[in-house]
């Protein structure tokens, strides 16, 4: 079995004039699932664009949008799963600011994190069996990481979900959820090109939106988690 995972994100990591900073994404555990869910995004979007006339190059984005039409591709993914991790910039250590790496570093920690427990959610409902996993094919909006990070984004990934982690303070090692995974996949992807990147851009908004507004809890559900960070 593998696993293909969507993601975007809404905010800047930047303590001094941002309070939130968010990750949103999918999961399917199949390339049909994937597909439906693709179609079905198409749709409500082709909807939007005839309503708007909107032009080929006219990306719908979450930014170029109504409330209105914003909520109609939220609904389009209600049957799909989704994860996310809300970070509050205020309680993030001031050091993790001080330079590009130490932020990336922050960041993708924040990225395995939300996908991790989402994984243990879907594992502990019966929804994956964690020894069937062998792929794990990640598709990250272009402008998520820098492009010399992409690699220690997928090293952080493997790490996790592949060889497990060693905690040192304790002395204790965390085995890897997925005990047969086989590939670990990370990539850039253009969302003008990849239909469910947008609608992953969709689900971070809706996320950073409930965070602003303290509405964090109202968005949950049975197939969307989210993760509170520090």
């Amino acid at each position: 079995m593998n696993l293909f995972i969507y993601s975007d994100e809404s905010g800047v990591f930047d303590k001094a004039h941002n309070k939130f900073f968010v990750f949103g994404g999918l999961v399917f555990s199949s390339k049909d699932a994937r597909d439906v869910a693709a179609r079905k995004y198409i749709a409500a979007e082709k909807v939007i664009r005839i309503r708007e006339n909107f032009t080929a190059d006219n990306e719908v984005k979450a930014t170029t949008i109504s409330n209105a039409d914003k909520g109609k591709l939220y609904r389009s993914l209600n049957q799909v799963q989704k994860f996310g991790v809300v970070v509050d910039q205020a309680r993030v250590l001031d050091s993790i600011f001080s330079s590009k790496k130490s932020k990336q570093r922050y960041l993708d920690y924040a990225y395995k994190i939300a996908v991790k427990r989402k994984f243990e959610v879907l594992i502990s409902r019966g929804l994956l069996n964690r020894e069937k996993v062998e792929g794990l094919y990640f598709c990250v909006d272009e402008h998520t990481t820098a492009t010399d990070g992409l690699y220690e984004l997928r090293e952080s990934l493997e790490q996790e979900f592949k060889y497990g982690t060693y905690n040192w303070n304790f002395s204790t090692f965390f085995p890897p959820i997925f005990p047969n995974l086989k590939e670990v996949n990370v990539r850039f992807c253009n969302s003008s090109k990849v239909t469910l990147v947008r609608a992953s851009d969709i689900v971070a908004n809706k996320l950073f939106f409930a965070a602003k507004t303290g509405t964090v809890d109202q968005i949950k559900s049975d197939n969307f988690n989210i993760v509170r960070l520090p």
